[in-house]
């Protein structure tokens, strides 16, 4: 009899890579879902999600760009309604924290009548080494609509450890994981942390909602990215995340990795030096 697979949607992201690397390590079977596997996963393609979901046991999901977009509720019913057809037995769904809209999709796989675990995170880490805070890093000047609010970043391997517990671990099934780092941090201040760690000047600015989004425009930014931003960054943090959640300490007995380690880390990689 075949074995069944863990499908992992968005094997590519930083979160995904992650736990496909973890369950590769532990030689147990995965299946990549990504717009580059074959068959290819696709959130705005439907048709092939059976074919995707044969053989496959348990689902590990991201949806892209965000839970908080139009259509994510319709999209996500429909991938539980398929899973369970299919005889998937357990889903793990990434959640944002403080997203109305997250929790709705978090309604939908806890009714799916499937296994279920949610992991209900803050802004990553890694935003700031693999994502769109990068390349302004690099430049020396990070330009946020974004005052004196604090959140607290939580790395993506700690979160990757919980996904991995909670699909191959007892214990996890019925659990929500509300996961956070251990101190509060504003983007202003873990910008300046980043600049000592590096030795180098990183001004942070902090223009208007309606500078940042003209800003964007003009860097040929697609909208659904700046609607998204213009939400994340006026609605959701609000102060309503400015507190430190267990999550970690719940799911795997551990602390999480602090931000200042994983700053330490990065740095001494060099990827926050500019090239040439």
């Amino acid at each position: 009899m075949e074995t069944k697979q863990i499908l992992v949607l968005g094997a590519n992201g930083k979160t995904g890579s992650r736990v496909v690397e973890r369950l590769e390590k532990l030689n147990l079977p995965v299946r990549k879902g990504s717009r580059s596997a074959v068959p290819k996963f696709d959130w705005e393609y439907s048709e092939n999600w059976k074919e995707v979901l044969k053989g496959v046991s348990s689902i590990y999901i991201t949806f892209q760009p965000d839970l908080a977009v139009e259509g994510s509720d319709d999209a996500i019913r429909l991938l539980s309604i398929l899973a369970k057809e299919a005889g998937v037995e357990k889903l793990v769904l990434l959640s944002g924290r403080g997203e109305k809209e997250a929790e709705v999709c978090e309604k939908i796989i806890m009714e799916s009548g499937l296994k279920w675990t949610i992991v209900r995170a803050s802004w990553f880490s890694q935003n700031f080494s693999e994502s769109f805070f990068l390349d302004p890093i690099l430049q020396g000047h990070v330009s946020l609509p974004v005052g004196d609010v604090k959140e607290p970043f939580i790395d993506a391997d700690d979160i990757a450890d919980v996904v991995v517990a909670s699909l191959t671990e007892e214990g996890h099934d019925g659990k929500l994981y509300e996961v956070t780092g251990s101190k509060l941090l504003s983007f202003r201040e873990a910008v300046a942390e980043i600049s000592d760690a590096t030795g180098r000047t990183i001004v942070y600015e902090q223009p208007s909602i309606e500078e940042y989004v003209a800003q964007m425009a003009a860097y040929q930014i697609p909208k659904e990215y700046i609607d998204l931003s213009t939400y994340l960054f006026t609605e959701v943090l609000d102060g309503r995340n400015a507190s430190i959640s267990h999550g970690i300490e719940e799911a795997l007995g551990r602390k999480p990795k602090d931000f200042s380690e994983y700053v330490k880390e990065i740095a001494a990689s060099g990827l926050w030096n500019p090239q040439g």
